[in-house]
């Protein structure tokens, strides 16, 4: 385990560019554990730093990126669940299974509404989450993100070298639940934002600890704040972006990124057609029967069936098909520019 840096909260590891490994059809990766990882899926980079509060093996904040049986799907998670510990652990390891269910699943309606429903049977227990749900489909480079509760992702474009916040300011008179936290109540659709990635293009989700951060006068941050530090940090190589922003806000204030648990996760669309070799495609297709025969047992675990539209299964076959996909429900809004 990476030994932490006394004064700064970020471990040593988060000074040098993370190692990237190729995520394999219908893997699951993830947790609530410390971590700096690079990841490569269908059309997407994606780096991982993920530090629970003081010297804890697992903290409140999961992370989770999987990859469809063909590729061509990779679905990414993050949340900030209310505690810490065992019943944190607990409810990451079911996160895991839910992802395990929904890995061939291209619309995510199904996903986040299921995942709501489970935090509301916690909310009894106090537990609860914020957090940031993201499908991402490689050959149309569309981008589907579903935001509950959670801080606004911050999207950079190539094209124009400029960082911003993703979705409208939320305002106490908007009374719509469909950015409300998971487990608050019972609802069965959330927003959903459509986004059309350019290669270059990346997308920068976070836990609090960074807008809860303080600027150098002591004021918070916030996310208008992390956003005016990303803009000043000029263009920085996608590796070291984490890295980079996370030393920025420790120098800023003696206590920033000390009091709680901190995650970063930035993805990148790398423009390449997900490729796996025969024996992995072949041990994909076995892993996919498996669960079939599985799920004879009516109380295995659900198999991972894909949903029946023509952009999943049949641009698996015809690859033209694939441009007709557009997610359930979602909306176009333009990034937000705050003044």
């Amino acid at each position: 385990m990476p030994e932490l840096n006394n004064d700064s909260g970020v471990t040593s590891d988060a000074a040098k560019p993370a190692a990237q490994q190729q995520m394999t059809c219908m893997e699951v990766w993830g947790g609530s554990q410390l971590t700096t990882r690079g990841v490569e899926m269908g059309g997407l980079d994606a780096w991982v730093y993920s530090k629970p509060f003081g010297h804890a093996e697992r903290g409140g904040d999961v992370y989770y990126a999987s990859s469809c049986a063909t590729g061509r799907i990779t679905r990414l998670l993050l949340a900030d669940v209310a505690g810490h510990g065992l019943s944190v652990a607990s409810t990451a390891a079911n996160l895991r299974t839910l992802m395990r269910r929904f890995v061939n699943r291209l619309d995510q309606t199904e996903f986040v509404r299921l995942l709501n429903q489970q935090f509301t049977a916690l909310s009894e227990a106090g537990t609860y989450a914020t957090a940031v749900v993201s499908t991402f489909f490689a050959p149309t480079q569309r981008l589907i993100v579903c935001n509950a509760g959670h801080p606004r992702p911050l999207l950079y474009r190539a094209a124009t070298q400029e960082w911003s916040l993703l979705g409208a300011e939320p305002t106490s008179e908007d009374n719509s639940a469909n950015n409300m936290p998971l487990g608050i109540i019972d609802i069965t659709e959330y927003e959903q934002l459509d986004v059309e990635l350019e290669t270059g293009d990346c997308l920068l989700s976070y836990t609090d600890a960074l807008i809860e951060s303080r600027d150098a006068d002591g004021e918070m941050l916030g996310e208008a704040g992390l956003l005016r530090i990303l803009r000043l940090l000029g263009d920085v190589d996608p590796r070291l972006l984490t890295k980079t922003l996370l030393r920025e806000i420790r120098d800023r204030y003696p206590e920033n990124l000390t009091e709680d648990d901190v995650t970063v996760l930035l993805v990148r669309a790398n423009g390449h057609r997900p490729r796996f070799s025969l024996r992995e495609t072949l041990w994909a297709q076995l892993r996919f029967a498996g669960s079939l025969v599985r799920a004879i047992n009516p109380w295995a675990e659900r198999p991972p069936l894909p949903d029946l539209n023509l952009a999943n299964i049949g641009g698996a076959i015809i690859p033209s098909l694939e441009q007709r996909w557009r997610a359930t429900g979602s909306v176009r809004r333009p990034p937000h520019h705050p003044a």
